[in-house]
C-alpha cells in the first residue's frame, strides 16, 4: 500500500466523491419526483370536485364529460381500456376522503336536512407515459385522462448528475496525468539508488514535479563529481604509496641486523595489506550496477576463498551442495568468504571452522566464546576486541559491505559454545 499511497488516496477520494454525489442526487431525485406528484395531485383536486357534483346532482355521463372537457380531461369509457389501465398502471399517489351530501327533505313534521356521507378515493396512475386519475366510490368508479399532463421526466435530474460525474472523472484523469511524471521520477530514483549513476532526472515543465526533478538532476551531477574526485584521489594516493612501500621493502633487505630486517619487513607488509584492503573497500563502495554479477556454483566460490586464504585444508570443513548457485561478483564474494574463514580460524579455540549451508543460507561455525559486543560493533571499520591481534579491524566491515552490495546481510548466533556467522 505504501508503494501506491498517493494513487490509493486519489482513488479513495474519487470513490467517496462519487458515492456522496450519487447519494445526494438520488435523495434529490426522490424529493423532486414526490414534489412533482404532490403538486399535480393537488392541482387536479378539481377532478374530485367535478365528480362529487356529478354524484350529488345525479347528472348524466354526458354532462360529466362536458365538465371534464373544460379542463382538458377525458373520461375513459371503454371497460376494456379501464381494466387494462387498472391492471398495469403504476400507482403514483392515493388519497381517501369523505364526500358529504346534504339534501332538504319534507316529512309530516316539516322540512329537514339529510346529510349523506360517502367514502371516496382518488388515485393517480401512470400508464404508457400518460397520467390517469381514478375516482372511486362504493357504488361507482371512473378513470379520467389528463391529455396535457406528462409523467415526471427523469432526464431533468439525470443530465446534471451525469455532467457532474463527467467533471469528476475528467478531474481524476487530469490528476493521474499529473502523477505520471512522479511515477517516472520514482523509478529513476530507484535506478540511481541501485547504482546507475548515469540516469538523468532532467525534465521539461514548470510545475512542482518538474522543479523537483531538475533539482535532483543538479544534485546527481554534483554527487557524481564528488564520487569521481574521491575515487581518483584514493586511487592516486594508493598508487603513490605503493612505490615507497616497494622501495622500503627492497631497502629493508640491505639492513645488516636480522631483527631490524624482520621488523621493517613486517611494517611494510602490514602497510601493503592495509592499502590492498582500502582498495577493496573502495571497489565495494563504488560498485555500480550488477552487470559484473554472474551465476556461479557456491562450492566454486568457497574453493576460491580457500585458495586465497592459503590455510590448511584440515582447518576447514566444507559441507556445501555442489548444485547450489548464486548470482555474485566472484572476486568480492570470494573475499568475503575468505575473511570469514580467516576470522573463524583466528578466533576459534581449536583453529577450525565449518562452512555449510543451512536453510538456504551460507553459515560459518567455529568453537569459542561468544563475541563481547553486538555484531553491529564489529562491522564498523577499525574495531576489534584484541588490539594485539594481527588485524586492522576491517575484516567484518568489508564482509558486511560486500554482502550489502549483493542484497544480503551478515547475522550472528551463539549456541552451545559455537559462534555462527550467517550470510542471510
Amino acid at each position: 500500500m505504501r508503494k501506491h499511497a498517493v494513487l490509493i488516496t486519489v482513488l479513495f477520494a474519487l470513490t467517496v466523491t462519487l458515492v456522496s454525489v450519487s447519494a445526494v442526487f438520488w435523495k434529490f431525485f426522490q424529493l423532486n419526483r414526490q414534489n412533482y406528484i404532490n403538486n399535480i395531485f393537488t392541482k387536479h383536486a378539481i377532478i374530485t370536485q367535478i365528480y362529487q357534483q356529478y354524484q350529488q346532482q345525479e347528472g348524466s355521463e354526458v354532462m360529466l364529460e362536458a365538465n371534464l372537457a373544460v379542463y382538458n380531461f377525458v373520461l375513459v369509457k371503454q371497460k376494456a381500456d379501464a381494466t387494462v389501465i387498472l391492471k398495469n398502471a403504476k400507482i403514483l399517489k392515493k388519497k381517501d376522503f369523505q364526500n358529504v351530501n346534504a339534501s332538504l327533505l319534507f316529512s309530516g313534521n316539516g322540512f329537514y336536512t339529510q346529510r349523506v356521507v360517502t367514502d371516496l378515493s382518488a388515485t393517480m396512475l401512470e400508464f404508457n407515459k400518460k397520467i390517469y386519475f381514478q375516482i372511486a366510490s362504493p357504488n361507482a368508479s371512473v378513470i379520467i385522462l389528463d391529455e396535457e399532463l406528462k409523467p415526471y421526466k427523469y432526464w431533468n435530474v439525470v443530465s446534471p448528475y451525469l455532467l457532474i460525474i463527467s467533471i469528476i472523472f475528467i478531474s481524476f484523469i487530469l490528476i493521474l496525468r499529473r502523477l505520471r511524471p512522479l511515477i517516472r521520477l520514482r523509478k529513476k530514483i530507484a535506478l540511481y539508488g541501485n547504482g546507475d549513476m548515469n540516469v538523468s532526472f532532467k525534465t521539461n515543465g514548470q510545475d512542482e514535479i518538474a522543479l523537483v526533478a531538475n533539482e535532483l538532476e543538479a544534485t546527481r551531477q554534483k554527487i557524481n563529481i564528488i564520487l569521481e574526485s574521491r575515487t581518483l584521489f584514493l586511487r592516486n594516493i594508493m598508487h603513490e604509496l605503493k612505490t615507497p612501500i616497494a622501495k622500503g621493502t627492497i631497502a629493508t633487505q640491505m639492513l645488516e641486523s636480522q631483527k631490524q630486517r624482520d621488523r621493517f619487513t613486517s611494517i611494510f607488509g602490514r602497510l601493503e595489506s592495509l592499502i590492498n584492503e582500502f582498495a577493496l573497500i573502495e571497489e565495494v563502495t563504488t560498485i555500480g550496477d550488477r552487470a559484473e554479477f554472474k551465476e556461479y556454483r557456491l562450492i566454486d566460490i568457497v574453493d576460491g576463498a580457500m585458495d586465497m586464504a592459503m590455510v590448511e585444508p584440515s582447518s576447514v570443513a566444507i559441507n556445501v551442495d555442489s548444485t547450489k548457485k548464486i548470482n555474485a561478483n566472484y572476486r568480492l564474494y570470494t573475499t568475503a568468504i575468505k575473511n570469514m574463514i580467516d576470522n573463524g580460524i583466528k578466533y576459534s579455540t581449536d583453529a577450525h571452522v565449518a562452512v555449510l549451508v543451512k536453510n538456504d543460507e551460507l553459515v560459518f561455525e567455529s568453537k569459542g566464546e561468544c563475541i563481547a559486543h553486538p555484531l553491529q560493533y564489529y562491522i564498523e571499520p577499525f574495531t576489534k576486541d584484541n588490539p594485539s591481534k594481527n588485524s586492522f579491524g576491517l575484516g567484518l566491515y568489508l564482509v558486511d559491505s560486500i554482502l550489502k552490495a549483493h542484497g544480503q546481510v551478515l547475522a550472528h548466533e551463539y549456541e552451545n559454545g559455537t559462534n555462527r556467522f550467517i550470510f542471510a
